[in-house]
């Protein structure tokens, strides 16, 4: 009995380990999103390379989290709700790590950026739809860490509003194209940044859905309600 205790409570120690670094790949996820959005912003291209060469150190987290994950299933042989936890981390840690792939893709298009004419207004909006969903990859985590799956419902309601956000630029960038030649190519990397963020909160819905599993052993079962066809192809 002593050594059963001693195994559950070393379970949980490392248990708590690979969610604690679940949430280090968040903080610096949203900071890599955040930096990304106002580099474009400012013209910041010192920070845009900052966000460029801090996406290794997400990349390296997803990596130690899926080996300790895998470890821990070798180990302890982990049933019923831990091993719905560990596989939940590892589909959390892969959402993460396209989050900052997609951070590390519009501090890329930054640097592009800043060499095209500006278009007004732009790169403000980008950066108010960046917080926005900031808030919702930060909502997901604080949901998976409390096991809310109430809060996580809403975080999966609130992608609508970054739907709506993300083809109201879409339509805004075609009339910048159509009223000016010249606009066509910094629109065009506009929309594929506006993109790429809106792709950051579909994963954060789906980090949400995977707490809801957790929290109640199913997925939802209604798709996650969409605004109209998002616009543009994948970036």
């Amino acid at each position: 009995m002593i050594n059963d205790q001693h195994i559950l409570r070393a379970f949980d120690r490392d248990l708590d380990s690979v969610q604690a670094m679940i949430m280090r790949m968040g903080g610096l996820v949203e900071a890599a999103l955040s930096d990304a959005a106002l580099a474009l912003e400012t013209k910041d291209l010192e920070l845009a390379a900052q966000v460029r060469a801090g996406d290794k150190a997400i990349d390296e987290l997803e990596e130690t989290v899926n080996a300790e994950c895998a470890r821990l299933i070798a180990l302890r042989a982990p049933i019923a709700g831990d091993l719905r936890t560990v596989l939940t981390v590892m589909k959390i840690a892969s959402s993460l790590e396209r989050c900052g792939d997609y951070a590390k893709n519009l501090a890329k298009r930054a640097a592009v950026l800043d060499t095209m004419p500006n278009v007004p207004g732009a790169s403000g909006a980008i950066r108010r739809m960046a917080r926005e969903v900031g808030r919702l990859l930060k909502d997901s985590l604080d949901a998976f860490i409390a096991r809310d799956a109430g809060l996580a419902a809403e975080v999966r309601l609130r992608d609508l509003d970054i739907d709506q956000m993300y083809n109201a630029l879409f339509r805004e960038f075609l009339t910048h194209m159509m009223e000016d030649s010249r606009n066509i190519s910094p629109c065009m990397h506009l929309h594929f940044i506006a993109k790429n963020i809106e792709r950051v909160g579909d994963h954060a819905t789906t980090i949400a859905e995977q707490v809801i599993y957790l929290a109640t052993g199913s997925l939802p079962d209604e798709d996650r309600p969409k605004g109209e066809a998002v616009q543009g192809g994948a970036a």
